[in-house]
């Protein structure tokens, strides 16, 4: 066992996400992480890697383990280069390079400052660090951003952020791997090799994540659900498995127990009335303790909250009627989004994309890309990342807002070496980005909110604001959090607010099922299926593509 976790009491302010909670993981262990957001996923890494110290509890890491986390954001690091920022994350690294480099000027004779130099270089050997330069070049090549080795971190794209998280895990010689969402914007090609790495890697690896390619390849998943830490054997066809299973026999005690208060309420009533009517002493106090029993058992079983159940929609489908009805009954609240239906017709031609080649500098990313986009009609944009997806959909807004402008030429975002973008007037446009607007970091979520409707000149109140924070999900609580110090699910379904705002007759999507839970996947695959405009996406989640199919546009 290389690490193994209780965690008695966890907190995040006035939410409580876990309470008597435990789990382990073996050496060479590949687990799963999942759970719906705002469970305390990211907050349970925190805990684990010694980050967060504000809980009640025991983590126990096995002696001698280099454990490694990867970072969802960068913020704070746009001014680092790559190799630093690598290098910097390394275990112990950072710690022998300064003996190395300081303590031949400075130790002199000193004994002591002398053995710890010796063990340094001897560490520093070991460890490899004195070709790990060398080596981050070549994992870089592999993912084919060895030219991004000095580049700034900010200068980046997220895929190419997610890579090098990848890639500092790879070089890190940790026995145990602590990994956030690590395909988030990757494109297929690095995410086939990730796959592949993690299937050869023997070390273990804890991996919060929800995109479905990755969880068919571990070994057994932990799911976070009221405020407990499940453990399933197996990868994810398995998990479904179990969870319909065990969904159906928690729904079944569930309603038991709402059946056992409904008929103790009747018991405490009828007890009441015995104890009035009866004029014997013993009787009246006979009735008077069965009644108290009776509170008492009560009491215990209302503490009780209900469950949560989720189960996948084809596992609905094969519960059979009576506990598929029992299922639509007591099943999660998920988000319900807002303007994702209408009557727009199946006609109107809304982008025309003709012979188009775009670049910067001299050379086009692509060419001779042509494709329409009308009303229904759903339109995959594929290509490995850096070869002009973003630049593409940049270029495409932009002339949408030069359009209804009615300005001359598009905001310059991209060179246009060849072909034209025309586009409708009329177009309404819900973009899903790949971060968040940086404008609406500083503000709390109900701000934002408000923000997002007043920008585009729609209206807005507390009671709007307050209904959409419900249906996405969102406590009373969360009103006044910044969005900075939202968790990466939170901050995704603020992303589905701001698109459809404006009850949009295109949708662009960029890589939309980053950091949403799994009932809100298939929450926002159903809607989509729904939704009667055109949708233009991105995306390297192999279940999401195929579930909306479309043609495919391949740069």
């Amino acid at each position: 066992m290389i690490l193994s976790a209780t965690i008695n009491e966890k907190s995040f302010g006035p939410k409580l996400l876990l309470k008597d909670a435990s789990f382990f993981v073996d050496d060479g262990e590949k687990v799963g992480l999942i759970g719906r957001n705002g469970e305390g996923k990211t907050s349970l890494f925190r805990v684990l890697s010694g980050e967060d110290k504000d809980y009640q509890g025991e983590v126990q890491v096995g002696k001698g383990v280099h454990l490694i986390s990867t970072r969802q954001e960068h913020h704070g690091f746009e001014q680092t280069s790559v190799l630093e920022y690598i290098l910097h994350d390394l275990p112990q690294y950072t710690n022998l390079k300064h003996i190395l480099e300081t303590y031949p000027d400075t130790m002199g004779d000193n004994m002591r400052l002398i053995n710890e130099y010796s063990e340094a270089l001897e560490q520093f050997d070991a460890l490899g660090y004195y070709t790990i330069e060398n080596e981050v070049e070549k994992i870089l090549d592999s993912f084919q951003l060895g030219t991004k080795i000095n580049a700034l971190l900010g200068d980046l794209s997220g895929g190419q952020k997610r890579l090098i998280e990848v890639a500092k895990v790879m070089l890190s010689n940790a026995q145990l791997a602590l990994i956030d969402e690590p395909t988030n914007h990757m494109d297929y090609v690095a995410k086939d090799n990730f796959l592949a790495w993690m299937a050869a890697a023997k070390d273990a690896m804890l991996i919060i994540t929800h995109d479905r390619d990755v969880l068919e390849k571990v070994d057994r998943i932990l799911e976070i659900k009221d405020q407990k830490i499940i453990s399933y054997k197996g990868n994810y066809s398995d998990y479904l498995r179990q969870n319909s299973l065990s969904t159906g026999s928690s729904m079944n005690e569930y309603e038991l127990t709402q059946r056992r208060i409904t008929n103790l309420k009747a018991k405490v009533i009828e007890y009441q009335r015995f104890k009035e009517k009866a004029r014997d002493p013993g009787t009246i106090q006979r009735f008077k303790r069965l009644e108290q029993q009776t509170r008492d058992e009560l009491a215990q079983l209302e503490k009780i909250e209900k469950p949560t159940f989720w189960v996948d929609r084809e596992s609905v489908q094969d519960m059979g009627l009576k506990t598929g009805e029992q299922y639509q009954k007591y099943k999660a609240k998920n988000i319900r989004l807002h303007g994702v239906t209408g009557e727009e017709g199946f006609s109107r031609l809304l982008v025309t994309v003709q012979d188009l080649a775009l670049g910067y500098g001299e050379t086009p990313l692509f060419k001779g890309v042509s494709f329409q986009v009308r009303e229904g009609e759903v339109v995959e944009v594929r290509g490995r990342n850096g070869a002009g997806k973003t630049t593409l959909i940049k270029s495409l807004l932009a002339t949408i807002e030069a359009a209804q402008k009615n300005t001359a030429k598009p905001i310059a975002t991209a060179k246009v070496f060849d072909g034209h973008i025309d586009v409708d007037k009329k177009i309404r446009v819900g973009v899903y980005e790949q971060e968040t607007s940086s404008e609406l970091l500083n503000k709390t979520l109900a701000e934002a909110i408000e923000h997002i409707f007043l920008s585009r000149g729609l209206k807005v109140g507390d009671t709007k604001v307050r209904q959409l924070m419900a249906d996405y999900l969102f406590t009373a609580g969360d009103a006044n959090i910044p969005v900075s110090q939202l968790s990466g699910g939170q901050k995704a379904r603020l992303q589905l607010i701001d698109m459809l705002a404006d009850n949009p007759s295109l949708l662009v999507l960029d890589e939309p099922t980053n950091h949403l839970d799994l009932p809100s996947i298939e929450e926002l695959e159903q809607a989509l299926e729904r939704y009667a405009g055109a949708i233009l996406f991105i995306s390297h989640d192999t279940h999401f593509r195929k579930q909306l199919g479309g043609t495919v546009v391949q740069l």
